[in-house]
């Protein structure tokens, strides 16, 4: 959709039927009918979830486990934290953090589609070339690696295009916007138009909860998160344990579950397609009864 129709619909638009969307991993369609759960594994010592911290190939074995006897439909996995403040790892780091990890993913989760949580261009071609990793995720949308764009489209794999303002080591230091809403909408809309110009087909939107955003933007883009159907690409969501939970709540991230399970049940009655999560289980919990609701008939 063009940015001008964009400006003229953005917050005009009413809640109605939720498009069904696939994405090609590798010659097999995942169909988006109903909503997916996206398990993250972080291969990094500093996640801002001490759950999901860990190094040591029994704590990576273990998370990768969970993940699996829970029934993600798909894993995450990332090498290089990007919570706020924090600081950029070397390539050289982040490539060998995620060569471990991946191979134990090739072993125990065979069959799982694996997403690299990555925002540079060569970290995420080593990924699907060494690996046939499915899944580019960019928390930085192309900002922060002027090349990703142009790999996307060489190797033809799909793409999480989230939105960010600023970079993980100063995006929450004096986020602003005059009208979140709409620039966080034309902003991708802008570069859904260049990837495909550049031929990327396979795109998902992410408009990047906590990533140069307050409290009240994040709560404002939830309560008005229908809108990003305009966008016409898949929509994934993740707030899982983030600030907008566990401030709002005065808990800390290993106590905000609750808050959590209660966005992402609101997230999908507003038609999201992916939700990315800690805790697997609770969160498949919940699409179970979101959707037995949706699909309710009297």
């Amino acid at each position: 959709m063009c940015i001008f129709a964009l400006q003229k619909r953005t917050g005009n638009f009413n809640m109605a039927k939720f498009h069904s969307y696939s994405i090609n991993l590798g010659g097999y369609l995942m169909q988006f009918d109903t909503p997916k759960v996206m398990g993250i594994l972080n291969v990094t010592p500093d996640s801002f979830y001490e759950g999901c911290r860990g190094m040591g190939e029994a704590d990576v074995i273990s998370r990768i486990g969970q993940l699996v006897a829970e029934g993600t439909d798909m894993i995450d996995i990332g090498a290089c934290s990007t919570k706020p403040g924090s600081q950029e790892v070397s390539v050289s780091e982040e490539m060998a953090r995620l060569r471990f990890g991946l191979k134990l993913l090739q072993r125990l989760a065979p069959g799982i589609p694996i997403s690299v949580d990555t925002y540079r261009a060569d970290v995420a071609s080593m990924c699907v070339e060494e690996f046939g990793v499915a899944v580019i995720n960019d928390i930085s949308g192309g900002n922060m690696d002027s090349r990703m764009f142009d790999t996307v489209a060489r190797l033809r794999v799909p793409y999480v295009l989230t939105h960010i303002q600023g970079t993980p080591e100063n995006m929450q230091q004096n986020p602003y916007y005059d009208i979140i809403l709409k620039e966080v909408m034309i902003s991708l809309a802008d570069k859904l138009n260049r990837l495909h110009e550049m031929g990327v087909k396979d795109i998902i939107v992410d408009p990047g909860f906590g990533f140069g955003k307050t409290l009240e933007h994040n709560y404002e883009m939830m309560a008005h998160l229908e809108e990003f159907h305009l966008l016409e690409h898949p929509l994934l969501v993740g707030v899982s344990r983030k600030s907008m939970v566990y401030r709002l709540l005065d808990v800390s991230p290993d106590d905000a579950l609750n808050g959590t399970t209660a966005l992402h049940a609101v997230a999908l009655l507003k038609g999201a397609h992916i939700l990315r999560v800690h805790d697997v289980k609770a969160c498949k919990q919940c699409v179970s009864i979101v959707e037995r609701i949706i699909n309710h008939k009297s």
